[in-house]
């Protein structure tokens, strides 16, 4: 069995040099998981506040607000968000029927996470970031 690396993350990005940046990326993503992870990636746009950038954190695209916010990938068989461990454990029941794990969720290279519970997500990832701000 071969060992996965941090290499192999986003592998419906293929290419032979890692993408620059989240357009790039994107560009390399076949349809129909280009159109679910702009949608995504819409969703997180609308819920994040000013100041927030886009960047490629781990091969994969990802949101920087005060440090990394909340990641978002394709591979060959499904799309993944990654709003941390404990975003996931405070949505639990409204994840119900998406394969989830202590860090992700995936959900089908054709079906979108609901764009509210996304912005739902977000908004809890930031009142997180604010919380270990003030401490």
């Amino acid at each position: 069995m071969r060992k996965a690396n941090s290499s192999d993350r986003g592998r419906a990005a293929k290419g032979n040099v890692a993408p620059k940046n989240v357009e790039e990326y994107l560009a390399r993503v076949p349809e129909p998981a280009r159109s679910t992870l702009n949608k995504v990636r819409a969703a997180i746009r609308s819920a994040a506040p000013a100041g927030v950038t886009e960047a490629m954190s781990y091969g994969i695209p990802a949101f920087k607000y005060k440090g990394p916010l909340i990641w978002f990938a394709a591979f060959s068989n499904h799309c993944s968000l990654f709003p941390t461990a404990s975003v996931i454990k405070e949505f639990k029941n409204e994840l119900n029927g998406f394969h989830t794990s202590k860090g992700t969720i995936h959900f089908p290279v054709d079906k979108p996470l609901p764009a509210a519970l996304v912005k739902k997500m977000v908004k809890a990832r930031m009142a997180e970031k604010e919380h270990k701000k003030q401490r």
